[in-house]
C-alpha cells in the first residue's frame, strides 16, 4: 500500500508495480533496506530513481534493481 500510495504520481508508478511484482524475491535485508527507503522523501526518490542525483550509498543496489524494474516496464 505504502508504495502505491506515496503522494506523487511518478514515484506510485514506479514504486508500486516494483512492489507487486518483484517484493517477494527480495531477502529480509533489501526488505528492511525498501522499507526504510519508503520513509524518504518522493522527490529524493525520484531524482535517485532517475540519475538526476546521486544515490546515497545505503540505497544504490536496491535502487539499480528497481529504476531497471521501471525502465524495462515501460509501455508494457
Amino acid at each position: 500500500m505504502r508504495s502505491w500510495r506515496r503522494g506523487t504520481k511518478e514515484m506510485d508508478m514506479v514504486l508500486g508495480p516494483f512492489s507487486d511484482t518483484e517484493l517477494a524475491a527480495l531477502d529480509m535485508g533489501d526488505l528492511d533496506l525498501y522499507d526504510t527507503l519508503l520513509s524518504e522523501n518522493d522527490h529524493d526518490l525520484y531524482q535517485w530513481v532517475t540519475g538526476q542525483v546521486k544515490t546515497p550509498e545505503p540505497y544504490l543496489n536496491l535502487l539499480a534493481k528497481i529504476s531497471k524494474h521501471a525502465f524495462n516496464s515501460k509501455g508494457n
